[in-house]
């Protein structure tokens, strides 16, 4: 989950919220630019985080405040497997996307574990298997994927709140179309992307995000049930061109 502070506690979006988020900026992309397959791209990127389930496991930090993901160092093998298998029911595009984009989240680990290696390798040989078998070059795949891990950062921006002060552009990636991206904020508080590179002039995302106003728990449980019964804000972000 994504947490932040805010003045009475913990603002927290869920990360298939995020995910949601993601796929929304996906779908105002400029159609004369979008990627191959871009439909089934955009189920991945609205899946990408599935893994991510706020009430198994741990989400508490030492001083038992809720745990925002980048504070996160374990690594759950079985869940990355199980998310991998279970991406495969989507189809071999999106199995394949979301393979890749555990290859890039875990494979600076690499070398933690046999296990985590062997599951490594085998993201690695699944991918090319998958490209064969759906006839799309290494280039088109990545060129797909760099498409995610656009409409994912900037999400992650939006909902981290980094957005820059005083209309001070900050840089989303260069990763995609060998082109810099950077997203700013204007003084009347809405949003733009330069180079634009949606469909329409302006539009409106949003995402849900609660707010706890308890600063520590003493349990995982005890934060379950505090978000399950925490009052819900919807976050909006007008984007113009």
């Amino acid at each position: 989950m994504i947490v932040n502070q805010h003045e009475k506690g913990w603002e927290v979006i869920y990360h298939r919220a995020h995910a949601l988020l993601a796929a929304e900026l996906a779908g105002h992309w400029n159609a004369k630019d979008r990627p191959i397959r871009w439909l089934e791209t955009i189920a991945a990127i609205s899946h990408h985080d599935d893994l991510e389930k706020e009430w198994e496991g741990n989400h508490l930090t030492e001083a038992g405040a809720p745990l925002d993901f980048t504070l996160e160092k374990k690594t759950y093998l079985e869940r990355l497997r199980s998310h991998t298998q279970n991406a495969r029911y989507r189809g071999r595009w999106v199995a394949m996307l979301i393979s890749m984009h555990m290859s890039l989240l875990n494979e600076g680990k690499r070398g933690e574990s046999k296990e985590l290696d062997s599951f490594l390798d085998e993201q690695l040989e699944n991918q090319e298997q998958w490209r064969k078998e759906l006839n799309i070059s290494k280039d088109e795949a990545a060129e797909a994927y760099a498409f995610l891990l656009w409409c994912e950062r900037l999400s992650l921006i939006l909902c981290k709140q980094q957005l820059p002060d005083g209309e001070r552009a900050l840089e989303i990636t260069s990763y995609l179309n060998n082109t810099r991206y950077d997203v700013m904020q204007r003084s009347d508080r809405t949003v733009t992307v330069q180079p634009w590179a949606f469909q329409e002039q302006e539009f409106t995302v949003r995402v849900e995000a609660c707010y706890l106003d308890q600063v520590q728990f003493s349990s995982n449980d005890e934060l379950t049930e505090a978000l399950q019964t925490a009052p819900i804000k919807t976050l909006e972000w007008k984007f113009v061109k």
